[in-house]
Parts: structure tokens; sequence; C-alpha cells
């Protein structure tokens, strides 16, 4: 039986689950970690977090290059939940794009598990397998942030599902 295209990714955090919303929902937090190794300036981020409201985040290549992504909030539950879409430069005029979301659980020991779907069947399977990689650097560098803040040491990958 064939999966369905998309991404789904598991990771728990050695942070509160208020912090890692937080890393979602507040434009300095978002910029530190978002496009990993690529400058995303605060000032080319906005986060209207809220059902309806309009997110957009801009990556910079070293080459000079602009990486603009942009979507709308779905669903908002804090501390718990995120969904919204996701376009990009290559997103057919009109499109809505892919649908995340975002799930966070409280662990206990201030530790924090996520679970993050990016679902559409807009994109090809190369395309998934490199938007995969790319959150999954997100991610590591999320996770660097949070052990910056003193909340933890870091993030710990316990399983990486392919569906």
């Amino acid at each position: 039986m064939a999966s369905a295209p998309g991404i789904d990714l598991h990771r728990v955090f050695d942070a509160p689950r208020e912090y890692v919303y937080r890393a979602w929902t507040e434009p300095e937090r978002f910029a530190a970690w978002f496009g990993a190794a690529l400058d995303v300036p605060v000032d080319g981020v906005l986060l209207d977090v809220r059902a309806g409201g309009a997110w957009h985040a801009t990556m910079f290549e070293p080459d000079g290059g602009e990486v603009p992504f942009w979507g709308e909030y779905q669903e908002v539950v804090p501390p718990e939940r995120l969904m919204f879409t996701l376009a990009d430069r290559s997103s057919d005029d009109g499109a809505e794009g892919e649908l995340v979301s975002v799930t966070l659980t409280e662990l206990g020991d201030g530790r924090t598990g996520m679970r993050f779907q990016q679902l559409g069947g807009n994109l090809t399977t190369e395309q998934y397998a490199a938007a995969e990689s790319g959150w999954s650097g997100f991610f590591d560098r999320l996770a660097s942030g949070l052990a910056e803040e003193g909340r933890g040491s870091g993030a710990k990958v316990t399983g990486h599902d392919d569906n």
C-alpha cells in the first residue's frame, strides 16, 4: 500500500512546551531557527498568529537570492497546536500551498514532543525529500536555540517517519 505524499517528522526537545510554542509564534525566535544556516532577518518575518492571520518569512541565500515563504494560519491552539498553509515561489498562482500542522505535547521533566506534518500532495517525491531534509535542519537549529536559552541540552530525535 502506497503512503500519502508528504512529511511526518517527530522530535523531542529538552525544553518546556511553552518555549517551543514561542519559537514558532514570536518573530525573533522564529527568525533564529527558520532557514537553518540561511539568514532570516527578523524584519523579514510576519507572524499574525490567529486563525485567518497571515505569516511570511524570507530566507536570504549566500549569493544574495531570496527564498520567500508565506501562508495563512488555519488553527491556533496555544501552546499545543498550529495549523497553517505553506507556499513558496514555486507554488502555482492562487494555490493555497501545502497544509502544515505542528502538535506539541508536554512529556514531563521539561521535555516537549513535536509532531510536524506537511501534507497536500502538491510536490514531487524529490521535492518532499528535499523539504524534509530542510525541515530537519531547521529543527536541529531550533534545538540548538532552545539549548542556548538554558532550558535543556538540545533535542533528541525520537522518531523519523517518511509517510
